[in-house]
């Protein structure tokens, strides 16, 4: 679909088969360019810079993320170099401590450690649902947090270990309120991985990405749409949030009355170069994120297909936990649990075939930069197991 726009990153290792789009996604062309004008513009305007940085790169990344996730402005957006910085600004600014929220037991390390540590120190109680059986959770999960008694309730939109998707996000949205509880959805391996439609919802919910992944912008592009009224005074603050129009109480610190109030501070703008640049990119090849969905789902299915009946492989013996099925919203990645799962990764690697493995579960990432020559070869070495 797109290989065309990868050259640099494809020639840099041309027998390479790069099967963790979900992990490190490569990087298209126009990335290097930006990358270059980004050096260039910080030296060319100096003292000047952040000027530009603000009044031009960043509304046009708000404006791009905005789109993508069907808001109507891009005003509630912030921008980190990480999704953990913007958590621990938003878990900040829930009043009262510990903060009691409710969770599963599938979030990604970032939470998951942070959690943990908030745990022990009594700053948190956390529930955690599992999320075993899948078929009922999102049941499970829903109920618990009609129950009540929580301040925050973080989920993840798509499961970073085994590809499952978390379910209709309206009803859990319906709960949450500016006085609690807040609902902050991770978003990592959904954003621009499938389409994604916050305009139901997205005046009651957090929502958390970057551009790591499907937004193909390497690290440092991660961004918080933080609904108005929901934690205007978070305690984890930088001076960035002092810019603009401000409230708080007379003689004390003021915040940003739109998302800007949970800005940090100086960080490198690089990345949210490399993120326009990209969204520019599609725009001029007249894709949205449904074609690169589609495409990466055809390319699963034909390595499904190959893969999943043949049980004299380690593969076709394999517990295949979110298989394509049917058209809805899915991870643009393929979970396999077995217990030799490392021992795949590693004959692959042996070959030059990038995947990854978490726990028992390795994962292949499908993505524009792949065709189907690439997902055969990657066909009949995984055969050859």
């Amino acid at each position: 679909m797109l290989k065309h726009r990868f050259t640099r990153a494809l020639s840099l290792d041309p027998q390479r088969l790069h099967f963790a789009a979900h992990s490190h996604h490569l990087w298209p062309d126009v990335t290097f360019d930006a990358q270059v004008r980004a050096w260039a513009e910080a030296n060319h305007y100096a003292d000047r810079k952040w000027d530009l940085v603000f009044g031009e790169v960043i509304p046009a990344a708000q404006n791009h993320v905005a789109r993508q996730l069907g808001l109507p402005s891009g005003d509630s957006i912030v921008f980190s170099p990480n999704t953990h910085d913007l958590l621990l600004r938003v878990v900040s600014a829930v009043d009262g401590k510990p903060v009691r929220i409710l969770s599963t037991d599938g979030e990604f390390h970032s939470f998951r450690r942070q959690a943990e540590r908030w745990e022990e120190a009594g700053d948190a109680v956390v529930t955690r649902i599992p999320l075993t059986p899948i078929e009922t959770f999102e049941e499970r999960f829903l109920q618990a947090a009609t129950a009540g008694g929580h301040d925050l309730i973080f989920v993840s939109q798509v499961f970073f270990r085994t590809g499952q998707v978390s379910g209709n996000l309206a009803p859990l949205a319906a709960l949450s309120k500016p006085e609690g509880p807040w609902v902050v959805i991770d978003g990592y391996h959904g954003f621009m991985a499938t389409p994604t439609d916050l305009s139901a919802i997205g005046d009651r919910v957090f929502y958390l990405a970057g551009g790591y992944k499907y937004a193909m912008a390497g690290e440092g592009a991660c961004f918080l749409h933080a609904p108005q009224g929901f934690g205007s005074r978070p305690v984890v603050t930088g001076w960035f949030a002092e810019f603009g129009d401000l409230e708080g109480p007379p003689g004390g610190v003021g915040y940003r009355t739109d998302g800007g109030r949970f800005w940090g501070a100086t960080f490198d703008a690089s990345a949210l170069y490399r993120f326009n640049a990209v969204q520019e990119m599609l725009g001029e090849e007249g894709l949205g994120v449904g074609d690169l969905a589609a495409h990466s789902r055809d390319l699963m299915q034909r390595f499904q297909q190959a893969m999943r009946g043949d049980t004299e492989t380690v593969l076709g013996q394999a517990d295949w936990l979110n298989p394509v099925e049917g058209d809805g919203p899915r991870a643009r990645f393929l979970a396999i649990q077995h217990p030799k799962a490392a021992d795949v990764r590693s004959r692959l690697i042996e070959q030059n075939i990038i995947t990854d493995v978490r726990d028992d579960v390795i994962r292949f990432g499908f993505g524009p930069y792949q065709d189907q020559d690439d997902v055969e070869r990657l066909i009949q070495a995984c055969h050859q197991l």
